[in-house]
């Protein structure tokens, strides 16, 4: 994963955890779960991103070998 693709997912949960808080501090439910949701596609983004690397990760390893 770049790092700018690591630092967005980031700054979205971290959105999404600001919004969740001011929601909950004003009452408005619907604040906090659109932080809620915020943070779990940050995360969800985030894992994404990891796998599709072990996976590049995993392919190299094996094209690797092929060639030794």
């Amino acid at each position: 994963m770049s790092v700018f693709d690591k630092a967005k997912d980031k700054a979205e949960q971290l959105v999404g955890q600001a919004k969740e808080k001011i929601g909950q501090l004003t009452g408005n439910e619907e604040l906090e779960a659109a932080g809620k949701r915020d943070q779990l596609t940050g995360e969800v983004k985030e894992t994404a991103h990891d796998v599709r690397d072990k996976a590049a990760e995993a392919v190299q390893d094996v094209k690797d070998k092929f060639q030794k």
